[in-house]
């Protein structure tokens, strides 16, 4: 359990945080951006439930993500290290499929789509939407830190595609299941 009686520590006056290792990095270090863009993530999400009241389903999964994308930033926070005294909290595979069945069961109500579907609808459909671009990014800080050679759970960043996926879905559900979609229309403004 965490207990944090002091919320300002003064530590990172100077520019620096501690992972969860204890390992004093930078503040702009790859690792600290990708699980501080989920952290931007988890806030989108719990904006995102504000407007969920007719949509239970989708307040029960995102309530479920929030917690998740706490897992995945402690994952994200503790790099692989065989010193370590502790067992650290990673991403499974589990959470990744059960992420991949809700796409599919949502996914199943939907009409196929013939464009492309533009930002709004209805505000959780839009909140939705902005929670996806906020993942799309989050998932790019992860591949960052990958290929800056930092080792990373393999599942870590496949969750955050397939998260990126449902939230795309969900905002299709949210729109009447697809029937109040804003779709692009290409060139029709000029």
């Amino acid at each position: 359990m965490v207990t944090l009686n002091r919320i300002y520590t003064r530590t990172g006056d100077k520019g620096s945080t501690r992972l969860a290792t204890g390992q004093s990095v930078s503040k702009s270090d790859p690792r600290v951006a990708a699980y501080g863009e989920v952290d931007e993530l988890n806030a989108v999400i719990g904006l995102a439930r504000l407007e969920t009241a007719a949509h239970e389903w989708i307040d029960q999964a995102l309530s479920r993500i929030q917690n998740e994308l706490f897992d995945l930033g402690a994952d994200l926070a503790t790099p692989d290290d065989p010193s370590l005294k502790f067992t650290p909290l990673r991403i499974v595979a589990s959470q990744v499929e059960r992420l991949e069945a809700e796409i599919d069961e949502a996914n199943g109500a939907l009409e196929p789509l013939n464009s492309f579907v533009l930002p709004g609808g209805s505000g959780l459909a839009a909140h939705l939407h902005l929670a996806r671009t906020v993942c799309r990014r989050a998932e790019r800080a992860a591949v960052a830190l990958v290929e800056s050679g930092a080792a990373v759970s393999p599942e870590a960043v496949k969750y955050l595609n397939r998260l990126s996926d449902l939230l795309f879905v969900l905002s299709r559900t949210a729109n009447g299941n697809g029937a109040g979609d804003v779709l692009w229309k290409p060139g029709a403004t000029r």
